[in-house]
């Protein structure tokens, strides 16, 4: 059998087929990176396309000349000296107070009230576009389904930013009636109030109180029976509703957000549902009222092609309920405009779509058009529900690494080495020919057969130390290891990137710092959390592993989180009392720093998610007092001025533990 020998370059294995003993094995040392590895040149153009910047976030982020993420806040129209570093903006809201910063905490989510006014007339620009090329004889007019972010400022926000198109919202809960009619107050009259969602009779009694107070509000039927609730109600309340009907369609995609369309869809009407709505609204006489139609096909529709399918379809069954005698005015399309998450223009697993804005809307334009022009039908009004289009791209999550665990591959000793070379052959051979696929098959079967040694006493646990580092220069042997470090996040998964751990989200992590050097490692994502799963194992692009740079002890390593301004804030829960991230919102400014923080809001406190799980913080202190001063009388002794100082510190210590944020506090600052 041919024994190991060690050279600079790696494993060489000599023809001596004797068998093998201690003298003979030598274990090399870890390998050291060459020069010209380490000496190689990098830049931030690289780093754009290793991280797939230009692909995911154009026209909003680009790597900057400083080696920092920066942030475009007006799309294309951003000039040269608007654009924002995203660092100088993260070390002004955690510098300390006396330093001059504001003195938050990571985790951190920072807004760009400008990217969301861009998105906002972008959506609006294309269909816009599409109406005035197309010669489509009626306009658009969208809404914000308030569910993707229900974030006061966000939402007060697309209603300003909307308002000069007649930009509106999509309620579907009473709370979400509320919020949507009170920031609706300062919108454009003509807005649509869209309100969507399973109902019973205070719903739609808000719903028709919209229309009291004048608010453009349409009523959606989901479900057959809450038609009876409507024709009772709005009979009681004098009021004459508008009224709108969601339809089953038989077109759905096949993704996991198409999952929960189609006939088997959780809300809708079938066909005949429909007709049976249409035959009791004539015989009330209120057929005047049936103005909208409503349909969704799931969000992210990957493709033009499938979206036409169900744009066509749903156009058809608004031109049949204007032969039946409705007075319909409005298409409203749903969700489903897509984002492109991992920068492929793919249309590929959940994560990608094949189309543009501009593409988007002529795709629906059209398919309307052309159905209508057929069925000599006036052209509706056009409504969409682009929710997750419209806030993705304006906030991101930034959050540091606590710490970052490297492999470590422990040293045979070589009293240990016979024993464990002892019918190992085929595994010798298999690496001396480089057949990569057999040689990690001996290493599993070896490994397997000293677990099994070490449960039943035969192996010592120094011997099991061994077996693994011999298996590790074995795989570099190779090629087969795998080096990947483990970066301790200071940041709950659970909390910040539920779509993640839920249903396989993935979004775009970047470094927002140091991109001007090459990443020498490649790690994966742990969170602070006590689960297996707080841990981000897969990336855009199918990797297994993110390219970083080695965490430096005298400094902060951070990453952004992108594209992950809808739903994750909505969704994410209290799991391990690990509360929600700080906030701040960044203007672009014409002054020296070029942004300017317009609000910031401090993470929830310990005291926040203990209140938040019926705890009173309040309460637990005082109890907690009161046992330290249990404790002190039950030690006795005379020195009572050290017992009142230790009283002291510890009643200081749980006053700040209830005050500060549950995540883990540094204390380093950020280096520009």
């Amino acid at each position: 059998m041919p024994a190991i020998a060690c050279v600079d370059t790696g494993y060489v294995f000599s023809g001596d087929s004797s068998a093998p003993t201690a003298a003979d094995v030598f274990i090399p040392a870890s390998p050291t990176s060459s020069s010209s590895d380490s000496s190689a040149r990098w830049s931030p153009s690289l780093s754009a396309s290793l991280y797939r910047i230009d692909g995911w976030g154009a026209p909003y982020f680009t790597a900057n000349s400083s080696g920092n993420i920066s942030v475009r806040p007006h799309g294309s129209d951003t000039l040269p000296h608007q654009d924002i570093d995203l660092l100088k903006v993260v070390k002004n809201a955690t510098d300390s107070i006396p330093s001059g910063g504001l003195g938050l905490q990571f985790p951190l989510i920072v807004r760009f009230p400008d990217v969301l006014k861009n998105r906002l007339e972008c959506l609006q620009s294309a269909f816009d576009l599409a109406v005035k090329s197309q010669g489509y004889g009626s306009h658009y007019q969208g809404v914000y389904p308030v569910k993707c972010n229900q974030d006061r400022f966000i939402v007060e926000d697309i209603v300003k930013f909307g308002s000069p198109f007649r930009f509106g919202l999509e309620a579907g809960s009473k709370p979400e009636i509320l919020l949507a009619m009170s920031c609706l107050c300062k919108g454009n009259p003509d807005a649509f109030l869209v309100c969507n969602g399973f109902k019973d009779g205070e719903y739609v009694s808000l719903a028709l109180l919209g229309r009291k107070l004048a608010f453009n509000t349409m009523i959606v039927l989901e479900q057959e029976h809450e038609l009876d609730l409507v024709i009772d109600l709005s009979q009681k309340m004098n009021v004459r509703p508008v009224i709108g009907l969601r339809a089953k369609l038989r077109t759905k995609q096949t993704n996991h957000y198409g999952s929960y369309s189609g006939e088997k869809g959780k809300f809708g009407l079938t066909s005949a549902q429909i007709v049976h709505v249409v035959t009791k609204l004539s015989e009330f006489g209120m057929l005047d009222c049936l103005e909208l139609l409503h349909f969704h096909i799931g969000s992210m529709i990957p493709s033009t092609s499938l979206l036409s399918d169900g744009v066509s379809e749903a156009t058809q069954l608004y031109c049949e309920l204007v032969r039946l005698g409705a007075h319909m005015k409005v298409i409203d399309v749903g969700g489903g405009l897509g984002i492109d998450y991992d920068g492929s223009k793919s249309g590929e697993a959940d994560q990608s779509v094949t189309y543009t804005l501009e593409e988007y809307a002529e795709a629906v334009v059209s398919s309307i058009r052309y159905v209508c022009d057929q069925r000599s039908v006036k052209h509706p009004v056009i409504c969409s529900e682009s929710g997750r289009a419209i806030v993705s791209h304006h906030s991101v999550l930034i959050f540091e690494a606590a710490s970052a665990v490297k492999p470590v591959a422990h040293q045979p000793k070589p009293d240990d080495i016979q024993f464990l070379l002892e019918g190992e052959e085929d595994l010798y051979a298999a690496v001396m020919r480089g057949d990569q696929e057999m040689s990690l098959l001996y290493v599993e079967q070896l490994k397997h057969r000293c677990v099994e040694g070490f449960r039943n006493g035969v192996l010592s646990i120094e011997q099991l130390v061994s077996v693994d580092g011999l298996c590790e220069w074995v795989l570099k042997a190779i090629g087969g290891s795998d080096p990947v470090q483990t970066y301790n996040m200071n940041l709950s998964i659970f909390t910040s990137t539920p779509d993640h751990w839920g249903m396989g989200q993935l979004f775009p992590i970047v470094p927002i710092h140091r991109l001007d050097q090459k990443p020498g490692a490649r790690g994966i994502l742990s969170d602070l959390t006590c689960d297996s799963d707080g841990k981000i194992v897969k990336f855009i692009g199918g990797e297994s592993s993110l390219p970083l740079h080695e965490k430096e002890s005298n400094g902060r390593y951070l990453l952004g989180l992108f594209l992950g301004g809808s739903y994750e804030e909505s969704m994410g829960g209290g799991h391990n009392l690990f509360g929600g991230p700080s906030v701040v919102r960044v203007s672009q400014s014409e002054g020296p720093h070029g942004f300017v923080v317009t609000r910031a809001v401090p993470g929830q406190s310990t005291s926040d998610v203990l209140r938040a799980v019926q705890h009173e913080p309040e309460l637990m202190l005082q109890t907690l007092k009161h046992r330290e001063e249990e404790v002190m009388h039950t030690k006795g002794g005379d020195q009572e001025e050290d017992d009142e100082n230790e009283y002291k510190n510890v009643a200081a210590c749980l006053d700040r533990s209830f005050l500060n944020m549950p995540y883990l506090a540094t204390e380093e600052g950020i280096i520009e």
